[in-house]
């Protein structure tokens, strides 16, 4: 079985995105890996090259400008990098540039994917994923947060990065068969210094609107104001990745949340009532769950 990681980045460095854990968290897992760096207004290239493995390849992209508005333009870099994936690898593992995958899943992950690798009926591993917010110290928990996505996908050209390149589709827009694997990602993409996250909000939002939307909608501050965003969080209790520990240590701000505030939005209350009533799931799918 041979297995390729793929992923994109811009700007990491000014971005303050962890990409460096990111890539080596499933290194150890993947026979190579792939690299799309956008062109940068900061070191993000020498960054990806200090990385010291001989399985990094990397791509070299300029984003198309054309292609920003409902984040599109991410897909399409996700997509450079899956289809340079070279034909002997039997699957794609996918990481975007603040996910990391906590070491003790690499076993399970590469059993998951020896069982299915010649399954024709499986087009991909369905990760679950927990969020963190404000500090390394909370996770979201509202309907807000996505439970799951896939993140592992058959080393197939009729698949491609769907909409924002939150998951994937194949031929014809057809959803994923996927097998739900025993696994997590943590996303880190909310928590950053204020001011790289302040950074990250207006990059961010020029992805998906105009310049005229984002003058008139995104606040001008010089930091994030975390707790003017907060909604229902709950204390972390489990242990971070390895490969995070150093970024943890040097995490320089404070953010402390009063779990006692918990304000459930109207959204939460109708889907908790739905749910325990009626026993639906109303979480948007982007994907089949197969039963294996």
């Amino acid at each position: 079985m041979k297995v390729t990681g793929f992923t994109f980045i811009k700007n990491g460095i000014a971005l303050d995105y962890p990409i460096v854990e990111a890539i080596e968290s499933i290194l150890p897992i993947c026979d190579d890996f792939i690299v799309a760096v956008g062109k940068s207004e900061d070191h993000t290239l020498e960054l990806i090259q200090s990385i010291n493995s001989s399985k990094i390849k990397i791509i070299e992209t300029i984003w198309d400008k054309e292609n920003r508005e409902g984040g599109r333009v991410l897909a399409l870099e996700t997509d450079k990098a899956f289809k340079a994936i070279s034909d002997e690898s039997d699957w794609g593992f996918y990481i975007q540039g603040d996910e990391v995958i906590h070491e003790q899943y690499l076993e399970t992950i590469r059993n998951t994917m020896l069982k299915h690798k010649d399954d024709l009926d499986v087009d991909g591993l369905l990760f679950k994923y927990q969020h963190f917010y404000g500090s390394y110290d909370y996770v979201g928990i509202s309907s807000n947060w996505y439970k799951h996505e896939i993140r592992i996908v058959k080393n197939n050209a009729s698949i491609y990065s769907y909409k924002d390149a939150q998951g994937f589709r194949k031929e014809d827009n057809v959803k994923l068969n996927v097998v739900p694997i025993d696994a997590y990602v943590n996303h880190y993409g909310w928590v950053k210094e204020p001011e790289a996250m302040q950074k990250k909000q207006e990059s961010f939002h020029k992805l998906w609107h105009d310049d005229k939307w984002v003058d008139e909608n995104v606040i001008k501050a010089t930091s994030f104001n975390y707790e003017s965003n907060v909604n229902q969080l709950k204390r972390f209790e489990g242990t971070h990745p390895k490969v995070m520990l150093e970024r943890v240590k040097m995490k320089n701000w404070t953010f402390d949340h009063d779990l006692s505030t918990v304000n459930k939005s109207l959204k939460d209350k109708v889907k908790s009532l739905i749910t325990s009533i009626l026993g639906l799931n109303l979480d948007y799918k982007n994907y089949k769950i197969i039963k294996k």
